[in-house]
């Protein structure tokens, strides 16, 4: 690399992040908390592209010998630079607002703030529910109404599972070629990220937060997440090293309250979290809208049986609100057809009533009968 090379920064293996030129030769940067060998650049494109194809894996890679290549990622800026003229462009991530927000959530606008308020009173907030009440689909879209932009850089998501470990989440050994090597995990990397850009917010998302083992994933780090500890240090397990997590992150969790398979949450984590409870928003200003939209009666008349059916799962001892129909079953970007009906009702609703009244055959049938007959 050298002076007057360009560099195009990527983002995983999809997306391109950035165009810049180089702007001087390597410097070792002693003031810097991290990432101390650096070059400077002058970022011309400061963005969000999609990646011609799929990007190697690679952290550099010298694309010079690839000539069309280099083209179609030229041509991602061509309309931004005309005539060969380099403007600086900031700022190409889309806005998105609150009223945004409202209208892609079926949530209503007090919900809203009592959410956000939340979120900037523990810092760390868990979103719980049962499936189909539109978790995961409003986290990220939390995190950009809070931003004002779909500023992807800023947000990060990992879904923990039983596997899921330390060394995963913040810094272990892996093996490699001549032995084992340490290797920083995602949450670390991101509060490095995080910690050098410390005037802004950065969201980091976990999605099935319980189904991690969370007191082996988050380590020391369990301390470091409450809101009155940010930026205190403590010693890394492996690397013996100073770390904090910054002030200016945000963390938001997922868990399904109707999975029985899961244990409880670690009260000493559970203490760090607000919960915020997703229910069925059917009667939400936002449903009945995407209702009138879709001008289906055969849906109208089911929704009005899974609303019977939500209350009659409300009402069972062995089940109750956690464990209703959500309304994300019921949304769909395209027509709604006879069969996008009849594959909801028979390959969604009914196993999914068929596992919660697993010993209740009649009650089963019953309702199974009821669903179908009100898209006949």
């Amino acid at each position: 690399m050298k002076i007057g090379d360009v560099v195009f920064a990527k983002k995983g293996k999809y997306k391109i992040v950035g165009k810049g030129i180089v702007t001087s030769d390597y410097i070792y940067d002693i003031s810097r908390k991290t990432y101390l060998h650096i070059r400077k650049v002058d970022w011309q494109n400061i963005g969000e592209w999609e990646h011609p194809g799929q990007a190697v894996m690679k952290t550099l890679t010298n694309i010079s010998p690839y000539p069309d290549y280099v083209k179609k990622l030229l041509d991602l800026f061509a309309e931004e630079a005309p005539d060969g003229i380099s403007e600086q462009k900031e700022g190409k991530y889309p806005s998105y607002t609150k009223d945004d927000f409202l209208n892609e959530v079926f949530m209503d606008e007090e919900m809203y703030v009592t959410l956000t308020e939340l979120l900037e009173a523990k810092y760390n907030v868990i979103l719980q529910g049962a499936p189909g009440v539109g978790k995961t689909f409003a986290a990220k879209r939390l995190a950009y109404s809070i931003m004002g932009q779909k500023d992807t850089s800023r947000v990060a998501m990992v879904q923990f599972h039983q596997s899921y470990s330390y060394e995963d989440f913040i810094q272990g050994y892996r093996p490699v070629k001549d032995g084992f090597e340490l290797e920083n995990g995602t949450f670390y990397k991101f509060c490095k990220e995080a910690e050098e850009d410390n005037e802004r917010l950065y969201f980091f998302i976990i999605d099935e937060i319980n189904r991690g083992n969370l007191s082996k994933i988050f380590g020391e780090l369990m301390m470091l997440i409450e809101k009155d500890k940010r930026g205190e240090k403590i010693k890394l397990l492996y690397s013996n090293e100073w770390f904090t997590v910054p002030g200016n992150v945000r963390i938001i969790g997922m868990m399904n309250t109707a999975d029985r398979s899961l244990a409880l949450m670690d009260y000493a984590l559970r203490r760090r979290f607000a919960f915020f409870e997703f229910a069925p928003a059917f009667d939400s200003e936002g449903f009945r809208n995407y209702m009138a939209d879709k001008n289906s009666p055969k849906l109208e008349k089911l929704i009005t049986v899974v609303e019977s059916l939500n209350h009659v799962i409300s009402m069972d001892e062995s089940l109750g609100d956690g464990f209703r129909v959500g309304h994300s079953y019921f949304c769909n970007d395209g027509e709604i057809t006879d069969g996008w009906l009849k594959s909801v009702v028979e390959y969604e609703i009914i196993p999914l009533i068929n596992e919660y009244w697993f010993d209740e055959a009649t009650k089963v049938r019953d309702w199974s009968a009821n669903l179908r007959s009100a898209i006949k």
